[in-house]
């Protein structure tokens, strides 16, 4: 005798599921592995300008590992699965801040050590509203600022200094990466042909011409490496490669500019990035260099910088100890990157991984046939 008689006539009550309901399971099931896997353990990336180039080409897609420095916990809970700041194709927003969480890091496999390639939140409100009007800037959450790609040149307690153009960190010079770039003055006998441009793999985002400045010479501003710097110096139509002038005036675009620091992007620093537990004395020269930091990115409320003093909650302080870890950060462009030298410190709290591999690379200048860059995939990045 049957004495689950029951189970059976439930199994056989049981009605299939509707195509929809199939389809709908379907689209629920790819989301919710897509949002987990996007942020437990890598995300796609694409790469938008030529700050980090050659290292990083214009039409990179790259896969950058979360699991390496420690999955962020999310800040900003409301929002719409597999967006970022708005919703695909249109400009609203595709979240709502009125729950804002505490953040932590889940444990990784590494730090962030120099010469690493890192994907950040830029810290600055003016970098994540670039070519926006004043009026219309956001002030969006850490975790949904706008994300760069450049490289780790610094560590919490690094000293670092640029001098003549030649990064050093704690007094030794740091390895230049290979395919870095600097902004060349190229002059030639002749407008140079399309061709010849193609053939040095230079397109229209390396270069300018600035004109004929006479009869058999034409002037170029040309982004190159070193080496694609010898190789434009071998050709018989030009007439001369050369680095510019090494800028010795202040530039007021510089982090940290003012009387304390006349620095600019070739001659920049000494300066101590901020280490957790690092205190310093507070003055109108400290604060010139650290007050934005302490004001904005440190975890503190209520902060007044007011004649030389640091006021917090109230209280005015003359010493004062970080919170957390800062880092420095510069694009290999060296010419034509909007970097750490321009907005400051990054925050350990606005790092979220660490640049892995390249899947795709697209050339958007290529013809049809060369569009696709095929030695570029499954590219390790370094």
């Amino acid at each position: 005798m049957n004495w689950k008689f029951w189970q059976k006539k439930k199994e056989e009550n049981k009605k299939p599921k509707s195509i929809v309901r199939e389809w709908w399971d379907a689209i629920l099931f790819a989301v919710v592995a897509a949002t987990l896997i996007r942020w437990l353990i890598m995300e796609a990336y694409t790469i938008p300008t030529p700050s980090m180039e050659n290292s990083l080409l214009v039409g990179d897609f790259l896969f950058v590992s979360k699991f390496h420095y420690g999955t962020r916990t999310p800040r900003t809970p409301l929002q719409i699965p597999l967006t970022h700041q708005k919703i695909w194709f249109t400009e609203i927003p595709s979240y709502l801040n009125w729950i804002q969480l505490p953040s932590y890091r889940l444990p990784g496999i590494s730090h962030v050590k120099r010469e690493d390639v890192v994907v950040f939140n830029v810290p600055g409100i003016s970098e994540n509203n670039y070519m926006m009007p004043r009026e219309r800037w956001i002030d969006y959450p850490v975790d949904l600022k706008t994300n760069y790609i450049k490289r780790c040149v610094g560590i919490p307690g690094d000293v670092l200094e640029i001098k003549d153009r030649q990064l050093n960190i704690n007094g030794q010079p740091l390895k230049n990466p290979e395919n870095m770039q600097y902004r060349y003055h190229v002059i030639s006998k002749d407008e140079i042909n399309q061709r010849n441009l193609d053939k040095l793999g230079l397109d229209p985002e390396d270069y300018g011409m600035y004109g004929r400045t006479a009869p058999d010479q034409v002037e170029y501003s040309m982004f190159l490496s070193p080496k694609k710097a010898e190789e434009l110096r071998a050709l018989p139509f030009i007439k001369s490669v050369e680095l510019p002038q090494m800028n010795s005036e202040s530039d007021p675009r510089i982090f940290a500019a003012s009387k304390y620091s006349a620095w600019n992007g070739d001659n920049f620093g000494p300066l101590t990035l901020p280490k957790e537990g690092m205190t310093i004395n507070i003055n109108d020269s400290t604060l010139s260099i650290y007050g934005s930091t302490i004001r904005d990115y440190d975890h503190n409320k209520n902060v007044k910088i007011e004649n030389g003093k640091l006021t917090i909650d109230g209280k005015e302080v003359t010493k004062y100890t970080f919170q957390q870890n800062y880092y420095f950060m510069m694009g290999d462009n060296r010419d034509n990157s909007l970097d750490s030298r321009y907005w400051g410190f990054v925050p350990e709290d606005h790092i979220v991984g660490k640049g892995f591999f390249i899947w795709l690379s697209l050339d958007k200048y290529g013809s049809f046939f060369n569009r696709i860059r095929w030695k570029r995939f499954f590219k390790l990045i370094d």
